[in-house]
């Protein structure tokens, strides 16, 4: 199959999960999703939703519990949109995508801070070295 229909389908699948979780869920489990993008498979028979969730481990568990009680709902919101002869099957995967970009530029701004320092310190000092001969 061309590799532009999947990337549609892909779209329309992100797009039609996304909005059942946002609005029409009602539940309190499913808290703090973002659903970051889809995959599907080449004869459109699965389709992954990858999903980022905010809060403890605790609560993307409990989160994750709640998606997959509600993927048969999803599913049958998505086989109205879509005009293929199978719906896929849905099956949500928790994208670590996010809270490694998040633990990365935490990373990067600790070794900025840790390299700046030594050179703030130096020019302190030389600056404090040239005030001292007039005093």
């Amino acid at each position: 199959m061309k590799t532009h229909r999947l990337a549609r389908v892909a779209e329309v699948i992100r797009e039609v999960a996304s909005e059942t979780i946002l609005f029409e869920l009602r539940d309190p489990r499913i808290e703090g999703v973002t659903v970051t993008r889809a995959e599907v498979s080449a004869d459109l028979q699965h389709a992954k939703v990858y999903v980022s969730i905010m809060g403890t481990a605790k609560e993307q568990d409990l989160s994750m519990h709640g998606l997959r009680h509600a993927a048969g709902y999803i599913q049958s919101k998505l086989a109205k949109r879509l005009q293929t002869r199978f719906t896929p099957t849905v099956r949500f995967v928790l994208d670590q995508g996010v809270k490694n970009s998040i633990e990365i530029s935490r990373l990067i701004n600790e070794a900025l801070a840790q390299t700046a320092s030594p050179a703030e310190a130096a020019s302190a000092d030389g600056a404090a070295e040239e005030e001292s001969p007039d005093s």
